[in-house]
């Protein structure tokens, strides 16, 4: 069970005192979360006993309420002795650790979350005792709820975890080689002089997304931007694909006064769309040749942001255009003819983009809004902010578990189609149906 040099046992550990006597059990949580009288004490222990009822999936999601709870403050050997009078108090408590440790977590990680769910509780916060079933509407929610139930459903399915873990291949092996492609653009746009080498980068906030949904993910972000929002500020989210950016910033921009979920995207799109009816006016091949500095140039004075029409947006004026991205979005810059060039413009371009999405950062924040910007920090380091998180997953097998469970679901609702109150059987043989045809 331990695997620490001081374990945790269920026996009489570190009580043992001079003449042979042994003094009264330890309180399973430190005194001042709770009183320390007799009706106290039974009634917390109702409630704490609940913990061992938890599935793991339930388990995992804990949430730090208080600082010395949080993974980077941890100081296991502060409540060795609770945690012993715990084991002593509910016996399947140590079935429970067997059971997690080592294969889920260590065994400190372990006593981090059980002593989060205790303090919850303490505090009167009913702790989760299972995830979602399956079924149809689960599925259509196509969000964290629908990946986390059918990964609890099938996470012991050996096709599952094998199919999971060539997601999770997959996904790192598209994340190097995207990396070393922004690698070549950032350090393209430095020799232009467009950016700087080494920006000044602020701190950065790390959170270990294992078994957290974005909704908590979200919660500890809002905590430590503080009263940020209230005047407005710039947040960047960082982290590899998978580990939640998209779905926390929308949990974020919901729950944010004024908030907007900013994308680089259209601009290298503008960019791209410029580009490309510059080539076909002067009937030239689209190709890295025709992108000239001069061309770039030209193409970038194109665009401005602002205050259009009462409301942010970007400005398109030039080669024939005179819109906002805000009105093309869906259409123009949806075209083939810019989606397939965007490649070809977005290795050169890093550095004005970069540029560009800072400028319009700067100018929502100066007029109150939270502008919310996720992904690489290749990019968003060049972006000034002192709001700044990255998320992370300790046990990477998690992304292709996600990747896993979002295609499954995908194919599942396509079988689905036709039934309005599929049981939950059925739910599971479509998903089923859907690994086997993956895997």
């Amino acid at each position: 069970m331990a695997c620490r040099q001081r374990a945790v046992s269920p026996g009489p550990g570190p009580l043992a005192r001079m003449g042979g006597e042994v003094a009264k059990p330890a309180n399973p949580f430190p005194p001042s979360w709770a009183p320390l009288t007799a009706d106290g004490f039974a009634a917390a222990r109702k409630g704490l006993e609940a913990i061992s009822d938890m599935d793991t999936a339930a388990f995992l999601q804990a949430v730090a309420p208080s600082r010395v709870l949080e993974k980077e403050a941890w100081d296991f050997d502060a409540f060795i002795d609770c945690a012993e009078a715990a084991l002593r108090m509910d016996k399947r408590l140590g079935r429970k650790i067997d059971r997690l440790v080592p294969k889920k977590m260590s065994e400190e990680e372990f006593w981090r979350l059980y002593y989060c769910h205790v303090y919850n509780i303490l505090h009167g916060v009913t702790p989760l005792r299972t995830t979602p079933g399956l079924t149809k509407a689960i599925l259509l929610a196509e969000d964290d709820t629908t990946s986390n139930a059918i990964i609890a459903a099938f996470e012991s399915d050996d096709a599952f975890m094998s199919f999971s873990r060539k997601e999770m291949e997959g996904i790192q092996a598209r994340d190097e080689e995207d990396g070393q492609k922004l690698a070549l653009g950032i350090a393209k746009a430095v020799e232009k002089g467009v950016i700087e080498a080494s920006p000044p980068v602020e701190a950065v906030f790390s959170i270990d997304v294992l078994g957290k949904s974005a909704d908590t993910v979200a919660t500890i972000i809002l905590e430590r931007l503080g009263d940020g929002p209230r005047s407005g500020c710039v947040m960047v989210l960082t982290g590899l694909s998978g580990t939640g950016k998209g779905t926390t910033v929308d949990k974020l921009t919901k729950a944010l006064p004024r908030a907007v979920a900013w994308s680089n995207g259209n601009i290298f799109r503008s960019l791209t769309l410029l580009a490309v009816t510059h080539c076909e006016t002067e009937g030239v091949p689209f190709s890295t040749a025709a992108l000239t500095p001069e061309l770039l140039q030209k193409c970038v004075k194109c665009l401005s942001f602002g205050k259009f029409n009462g409301k942010f947006d970007t400005h398109i004026k030039g080669y024939g255009y005179d819109t906002y991205v805000s009105e093309v979005a869906n259409t123009i810059l949806k075209e083939s003819r810019v989606s397939k060039n965007i490649p070809t413009v977005a290795e050169v371009t890093q550095g004005e983009v970069i540029t560009f999405a800072a400028g319009a950062a700067e100018a929502m924040r100066s007029d109150g809004m939270n502008v919310l910007m996720e992904g690489r920090a290749q990019t968003l380091d060049f972006l000034r902010t002192s709001h700044r998180f990255e998320l992370t997953l300790s046990q990477p097998i998690l992304i292709g578990m996600r990747r896993a469970a979002q295609r499954m679901n995908g194919q599942a609702l396509s079988k689905l189609r036709g039934e309005e109150t599929p049981s939950s059987a059925d739910v599971r043989s479509a998903l089923q149906e859907a690994l086997a045809g993956m895997a």
